[in-house]
């Protein structure tokens, strides 16, 4: 390493403290479209040239494109809150799958309500019911993305919450058409290249060509519609895809999101950033272009100077968690731009995929094969138990993460800092394990429901008591 992690956090501080806010050029309207289980690599433009995905594409060549973006969380529900709020899943009361957001965290899209935006969502929810009132409109399901954005008052901006369902499972044949070939999946070392795994892929390929279509459609309404120059469009994912060892971990397979900003007045077209962005900088940022203070409960920070300026930096570390989603669960991470640090709460459970990705074709042709022998050592670590209780990766020379360099003499600098500031994060915002697990309500071997009745656990009171740190 060139330059220590610590000297880094220093750097980055004195950064931001000289960086002046950029000069607003107009309230511009906002959309942000946020796809349902999107691995970030699984676009044409992030470098998957079997997928087709060319309005995806298309809004990467005329914005920014990130490299190395992340979410807090690889659960959909946790996710969308932390983006909602600009906190982290834990500091939200909404850290477990279908944990609705408590009507007491402060969001941005009221805030741009109360400063004179019309605030509409159309498609997936997944929130629960305190958020709703502080929008002017949410539709739930499909087919409302163009139909919001053309009901939109004429004389004031708007912003637009677009969430889709694909590329979710289940999946099934003639979604979309022509269907994407089990021929052209590209399968990662992770999991078995077999015909299974590839026709899997390759119906998930086709959900995401869904989304695209979708994407398009609205892209075309603001270019018919002459809104292009004055509207921010941001293009993300809450987790990764839904194979094992994606969703619902905090390896980049699962916490590293596809993300895209245009926006003409600001963004240079074509361009490409790879500092580092995590997903609660984006309520800040939004609320920075708008000219809307920032509430103290933040966590995030504005990365408005990336826009301008992609090669700036805003953040010298991101941070994410890995709670209850179907089954019990308590990880966390601390990612710099070369190295992450994963620390496992629960070492006595396997890293079983998402109960729907367990009943999927690939994790059941996994089964059989652990039974015969045939899985290689990191395919097969999805199963191994005890977990180890700290991983350590180099992700310049070992991407998916499959070698765990935890322990090596030669790295232990690097292990030692990246601790320190999980360590840190962990008190500074009140992170604790819970007192108990919460019960599991799916099988870990067919991903079938249980008999038992899931048994909810209150946030804790004292990360309620208030939202600043």
């Amino acid at each position: 390493m060139t330059l220590t992690i610590r000297w880094l956090a220093l750097f980055a501080g004195c950064l931001a403290a000289t960086l002046a806010p950029a000069q607003t050029i107009q309230r511009p309207n906002i959309v942000v479209v946020i796809a349902d289980d999107l691995a970030w690599d699984d676009c044409g433009c992030y470098g998957n040239p079997h997928v087709g995905t060319p309005n995806i594409d298309r809004l990467a060549a005329g914005g920014m494109r990130f490299t190395q973006a992340f979410l807090t969380c690889s659960s959909c529900s946790p996710s969308r809150a932390s983006v909602m709020t600009g906190r982290y899943p834990h500091n939200t009361g909404a850290e477990q799958l279908h944990w609705p957001l408590p009507s007491d965290q402060v969001t941005f899209p009221e805030l741009l309500k109360a400063s004179g935006y019309w605030v509409a969502s159309a498609g997936k929810w997944h929130l629960g019911p305190a958020l709703k009132p502080k929008f002017d409109r949410v539709v739930e399901g499909k087919g409302h993305w163009v139909e919001a954005l053309r009901d939109r008052p004429h004389d004031r901006p708007f912003f637009l919450w677009l969430g889709s369902t694909d590329p979710h499972r289940p999946y099934a044949e003639g979604t979309f058409d022509p269907p994407h070939k089990p021929t052209g999946a590209v399968v990662p070392p992770y999991l078995p290249d077999v015909p299974e795994t590839r026709a899997d892929l390759a119906q998930y390929y086709d959900a995401i060509s869904r989304l695209d279509r979708d994407l398009g459609q609205v892209l075309d309404e603001l270019d018919k519609g002459q809104l292009v120059d004055e509207t921010i469009v941001i293009f993300m994912s809450d987790n990764g895809r839904p194979f094992p060892r994606c969703k619902t971990t905090i390896y980049d397979s699962g916490i590293k999101t596809p993300f895209i900003v245009r926006w003409p007045k600001r963004v240079t077209a074509g361009s490409v950033c790879s500092s580092l962005v995590s997903s609660i900088d984006i309520a800040p940022t939004l609320l920075d272009v708008a000219g809307v203070a920032l509430p103290d409960s933040f966590q995030g920070e504005s990365f408005q100077p990336l826009l301008g300026d992609p090669k700036a930096t805003i953040r010298p570390l991101v941070f994410a968690e890995h709670n209850w989603h179907d089954y019990a669960a308590y990880d966390r991470a601390v990612r710099g731009p070369r190295y992450t640090l994963i620390r496992n709460g629960y070492l006595d459970l396997p890293a079983t995929p998402p109960a729907d990705a367990v009943k999927g074709a690939t994790f059941q042709a996994m089964r059989q094969l652990k039974d015969a022998g045939k899985l290689t050592p990191e395919q097969g670590r999805i199963f191994v138990t005890p977990r180890p209780a700290v991983e350590l990766y180099d992700l310049e020379n070992d991407p998916h993460e499959l070698v765990n360099l935890a322990g090596h003499s030669d790295l232990a600098m690097v292990e030692r800092e990246l601790s320190a500031a999980l360590d840190t994060w962990q008190r500074e915002t009140r992170d604790r394990m819970p007192l108990e697990r919460m019960p599991e309500i799916y099988s870990r071997e067919t991903g079938d429901p249980l008999t038992r009745p899931l048994k909810r656990v209150p946030p804790r009171p004292e990360l309620r008591a208030e939202q600043t740190n």
